[in-house]
């Protein structure tokens, strides 16, 4: 399989950035995409050119570390699939590839298909823990928690957050990856001391993060690996609106 490559290549933050175009010879369909430019980074090594850097690790669409836009669709054409995970088998010999990095002001283009992805981490830093006492772990089965409402819980805890529902939306929202890591601590009675704090702290630092408005296009949910539902971001609004309305108005020192 031989295919004509249009990569980003950009060499950091600083730079400008343009589509380079490659072509790329004696791919076989069995191969993953990510071992198609495995391929493609050979060449270029034997030409004393510089690889297309991209950002992976386990390949087997866990780690969510891997991601980037393919012919304008975040992880390419096949739904639930994470980039690692796509094969060289859903696409023709001869086709035409654009590869871009994922577009968002929030994930700053560190090289090529590389972007920092760490406001993520700090949208999780605010609020994405529960209280625990000290000591010994109590067994997990003291706390019955109804199945219903463990795989609902589980749904939302498997965002693996690869910034996918980012890159996708219109608006560069980042509601389903923030609703989903309130909501899979905020189902469970383990995260109740902290539920509407969370959903407070989380969804400000969201919007501290200059991502944008989730106004339900939806594309985030039809791009999500893990099938991820928009209905998480309907619960995170109401727990939202409920801290806000019941938060205790922060005072400042009294005179003397």
């Amino acid at each position: 399989m031989n295919l004509t490559l249009h990569v980003w290549r950009q060499k950091s933050p600083a730079d400008e950035g343009r589509m380079v175009q490659y072509q790329v010879t004696g791919v076989t369909d069995h191969a993953s995409f990510l071992e198609m430019l495995d391929i493609l980074n050979e060449q270029l090594a034997a030409k004393g050119e510089e690889p297309v850097a991209f950002e992976h690790d386990c390949r087997e669409g866990i780690c969510g570390s891997c991601g980037f836009m393919i012919n304008g669709e975040a992880h390419g054409p096949l739904p639930h699939t994470t980039v690692c995970q796509l094969h060289m088998r859903h696409f023709k010999d001869g086709d035409v590839l654009y590869l871009e990095p994922w577009r968002s002001r929030a994930f700053p283009v560190i090289k090529d298909l590389v972007v920092n992805r760490g406001a993520f981490d700090r949208v999780i830093q605010a609020g994405g823990y529960v209280s625990v006492m000290t000591g010994s772990a109590p067994e997990a089965n003291l706390t019955p928690i109804p199945k219903s409402v463990a795989d609902r819980a589980f749904d939302a805890a498997t965002c693996i957050g690869c910034g996918a529902c980012v890159a996708q939306c219109p608006n560069g929202a980042a509601q389903l990856f923030t609703s989903a890591k309130v909501f899979h601590l905020n189902m469970l009675p383990q995260g109740q001391p902290e539920r509407y704090d969370r959903a407070l702290s989380m969804v400000e630092a969201m919007e501290k993060e200059g991502f944008g408005t989730c106004s339900n296009y939806a594309e985030c949910e039809a791009v999500c690996p893990k099938g991820i539902s928009i209905d998480f971001i309907a619960r995170m609004n109401r727990d939202y609106l409920k801290a806000k309305a019941t938060a205790v108005p922060k005072t400042g020192a009294s005179g003397g």
